[in-house]
């Protein structure tokens, strides 16, 4: 019983050692310079996203799977969309698919008001009752298909969507505040996806590649 209780009261300890050699060894060491977004990263506890099953993972640089066919991103991938966000504390966050939670919990840290649309009823579920156990009340969670954002909170000063579609939906353009930055994987000829940065001056939108995505596809009406 006693060799029980020890290994129970080690294990916090453990992952938060896994946490800080993640943000060392997959993050910094691997281009990731914006220090908000590592201190974040270094503070979310990314194991108490995934099945007990599968926290032994939690902090490789890997996708985990969360069931109904989507996937918790690998931490570098969390990292890099955080930093070409490019969020200062106070802006409003629109997100698309939330999934696990683990990216909205992550912005949040960094001081966002986070508003996240999720399909899956149960994944919402989830999200739902863990982000509210873990106090991140500043993330407001939306039981919806994604591509249709969420109007009557619109302006976003930014948009992150974590599943690529076929083109840019109209709806979440819109929704984009002036100088706001949405980030998107597209679809692109020849097959597989890129991520897209575009950014809002009035009613031009510029467009950025920014790199390889592989996402989980957008669904549902306007996706």
């Amino acid at each position: 019983m006693m060799g029980t209780s020890m290994a129970r009261e080690a294990a916090p300890v453990d992952q938060k050692f896994r946490r800080r050699a993640m943000v060392r060894e997959q993050l910094r060491d691997k281009g990731i310079e914006d220090e908000a977004v590592l201190a974040a990263m270094g503070r979310v506890r990314r194991h108490e996203f995934v099945e007990e099953a599968l926290q032994a993972q939690a902090y490789s640089d890997n996708a985990l799977p969360i069931g109904y066919g989507q996937t918790i991103s690998q931490p570098f991938v969390v990292a890099k969309m955080s930093s070409l966000l490019q969020i200062a504390p106070g802006m409003r966050v629109l997100e698309i698919g939330t999934g696990s939670g683990y990216q909205a919990a992550v912005l949040a840290e960094m001081g966002a008001e986070v508003f996240s649309v999720e399909r899956i009823k149960p994944l919402y579920d989830k999200a739902l009752k863990r982000l509210n156990g873990m106090r991140y009340f500043g993330v407001k969670l939306r039981l919806a298909a994604g591509a249709l954002g969420w109007p009557e909170e619109a302006p976003f000063d930014r948009i992150l969507v974590t599943a690529g579609g076929e083109e840019l939906p109209r709806s979440l353009v819109d929704q984009l505040g002036e100088e706001g930055v949405m980030l998107l994987p597209l679809k692109v000829s020849g097959g597989g996806q890129r991520l897209f940065r575009l950014k809002r001056k009035g009613e031009r939108i510029a467009k950025q590649d920014v790199g390889e995505a592989h996402f989980v596809p957008l669904v549902g009406e306007q996706a």
